[in-house]
């Protein structure tokens, strides 16, 4: 019997450079990463680095190379909850302050598990309740490989195979790209089957114009994710609801394929 095709979603987002091991998780559900092999590769090659080489090669301090050091060294190729969390738990950035993962409830993070996925340098995509063990690897570290210069180079078209993959069951296969310009590349979009949708957001400045402020546009991400959840959202269309924080969708600016939103001013918190 075939199974009938649904309207749904995809949402891709970028990890985050700070990470919260230290608070317990708010669910018990964990699943596997999908790309240890890969990941098991990559760290091969970043325990050959010393500290110093670290910090060259990720501009870090001594202290955050050497906390890196520590981490490839620690890393195992099997995940627990004793050495890892759930991805979207343990990321806590700006996007995920926004996204606020740990206040939703069961169903909730179900539903993110179905319908978001995480871009990583080290794990390729995570799924939100994949269990991941604490790394530092931003997607354009010019990091060689048997495979290329850098993690461009590595993933290929790894990543947008597996969103191919992913959006096999949809009518009206759709990636909503919530993610930075440096993680998106990752996409290859040659190979992408989906339609891609991406959704921009802009501030209103002292002198009337409006703008793309980095912060405030990743926690917006964080927050329209967190709308899509609570929506459950199957279409594009039902994303021009988004009013979080003040935010409220230019139609006149927008196109099918490019959502704004604007808002004048940060909402009180």
């Amino acid at each position: 019997m075939l199974r009938a095709k649904i309207a749904t979603m995809l949402f891709v987002i970028s990890p985050a450079k700070a990470l919260d091991f230290e608070s317990p998780p708010t669910t018990a559900y964990h699943t596997q990463p999908l790309f240890v092999p890969q990941a098991t590769e990559l760290v091969d090659v970043l325990r050959d680095k010393s500290v110093q080489e670290l910090a060259s090669l990720m501009h870090l301090s001594d202290a955050l190379a050497g906390l890196n050091v520590g981490r490839y060294q620690a890393w195992q190729p099997t995940f627990t909850p004793d050495n890892a969390k759930q991805a979207v738990l343990a990321f806590n950035g700006d996007v995920y302050e926004g996204l606020d993962a740990a206040s939703l409830s069961e169903p909730y993070l179900q539903w993110l598990q179905g319908h978001l996925c995480i871009l990583s340098g080290l794990y390729g995509v995570l799924r939100p309740l994949d269990l991941m063990q604490p790394y530092r690897l931003e997607m354009g570290t010019r990091l060689p490989t048997a495979k290329g210069a850098n993690l461009y180079r590595y993933w290929g078209s790894q990543i947008a195979e597996y969103l191919n993959q992913r959006a096999q069951a949809d009518v009206s296969p759709v990636v909503v790209n919530l993610a930075s310009e440096e993680y998106f590349k990752a996409v290859d979009t040659k190979v992408l089957l989906p339609r891609v949708v991406t959704c921009v957001f802009e501030e209103r400045r002292p002198d009337g114009q409006y703008k793309v402020i980095s912060f405030m546009a990743k926690r917006a991400r964080g927050l329209m994710v967190r709308y899509a959840a609570l929506q459950r959202a199957t279409t594009p269309e039902a994303l021009r609801g988004f009013d979080a924080e003040g935010y409220a969708w230019q139609s006149a600016l927008s196109s099918p394929d490019r959502l704004v939103f604007r808002r004048d001013r940060p909402a009180a918190t």
